[in-house]
């Protein structure tokens, strides 16, 4: 078959090891994850009760998402004009690359960030433009540097993915007042919700006076809806339009629509959520300073460990065997802030881990 050739160059996205490989793989009673950034509390029990009540699905889902809609509007405090839902963020890349990029174009992006965004503008042809971290950092000064007149298109990941690193109000900014109209700027706050820190951007005003510029938000972290998948885009009316061409007609299912609106109804669950993560990231800092283990200050539900190539795969190997399942990348260990119980337990097994990496 006859298909994109710069598809040969890409393999499908792979997760890692599900819970019922690794107890197979090494004879394991007892399995924890945290390798794909998922909320340990799960979900609101509003939304459990929401969607146990939903008896429509044999029919298609509302493809406006008007109700939907509605509740985000009225959470974020904006027209709801300004809103597009997707399948999840992943989603929601794929429409604006689909809608944006082509072959002569090219895209600016950190070289260590979520991967998807690299991942679809090889699949419309675009050419990628890619500027290491700064410090774990976003460098917007470069990514500035190699604008052109055939960039279409910027990735922020704020706070970023895997790095769990922030770019500051004032420079995200400064930078934006750097790029042309023309080109449009996605920042995407996957993990807006855990954010902390005072100086991180509130990034809803400034779409009134940069109308290049895109904000994605999710469900699928804080508010713990992964597994139901849907995200959304907040940007002027004017490319919401544009980029609801490329959506699908049915792309956030009833359950999806029905259990976001569940969830934006219990900010107390979210309120919980952020302050034991926020403690548990501080017995992680602590344990790492003591072990001499190099680490990112995450804004985030995750830390990034900075680590030589042997150290990782050996601290990989030797917690998946232990049956603790975290995220390996090139330059460093991704792990997801689990239960208190499970991070205690964690800290633990990697008193006896680190000594040999």
């Amino acid at each position: 078959m006859n298909v994109k050739s710069q598809l040969s160059t890409l393999k499908a996205y792979t997760p890692g090891k599900t819970t019922d490989e690794v107890k197979r793989e090494y004879q394991l009673d007892k399995i924890v994850k945290l390798a794909s950034n998922e909320n340990p509390y799960s979900c609101s029990p509003n939304v459990l009760k929401a969607i146990s009540q939903t008896d429509t699905l044999a029919i298609y889902p509302d493809g406006a998402a008007v109700k939907l809609k509605e509740a985000v509007a009225e959470h974020l405090e904006i027209d709801q004009a300004k809103l597009i839902f997707s399948s999840g963020l992943d989603e929601l890349i794929q429409i604006i690359s689909r809608a944006v990029l082509i072959p002569e174009s090219n895209t600016v992006m950190a070289s260590e960030t979520f991967s998807q965004y690299r991942h679809h503008a090889i699949i419309e042809g675009a050419e990628v433009r890619e500027i290491p971290l700064r410090e774990g950092v976003h460098d917007l000064d470069k990514m500035a540097a190699v604008i052109d007149e055939n960039t279409k298109l910027v990735w922020i990941c704020n706070p970023n993915n895997p790095t769990g690193t922030y770019v500051p109000k004032q420079e995200l900014i400064d930078f934006l007042d750097k790029v042309p109209n023309d080109v449009l700027v996605v920042v995407d706050e996957a993990y807006y919700e855990y954010v902390t820190i005072n100086d991180y951007p509130q990034t809803i005003p400034l779409l009134d006076e940069y109308e290049n510029l895109l904000v994605m938000r999710t469900f699928s972290k804080a508010y713990g809806l992964a597994g139901i998948r849907v995200g959304y885009g907040v940007a002027n009316p004017a490319l919401i339009n544009k980029l609801d061409v490329v959506r699908l007609p049915f792309n956030t299912s009833t359950l999806a629509q029905t259990a976001a609106i569940a969830a934006l109804e219990d900010p107390e669950f979210i309120e919980e959520c952020v302050i034991i993560n926020t403690n548990e990231l501080q017995k992680y800092y602590q344990f790492f300073d003591q072990q001499k283990i190099s680490y990112y200050p995450s804004q985030t539900n995750f830390i990034f460990l900075r680590l030589n190539e042997s150290s990782i795969e050996n601290m990989f190997q030797q917690l998946l065997e232990k049956g603790w399942i975290v995220r390996k990348f090139p330059n460093g260990i991704r792990i997801t802030v689990g239960t208190e119980q499970e991070n205690e337990e964690l800290l633990n097994v990697l008193k006896e881990v680190i000594p040999k990496i």
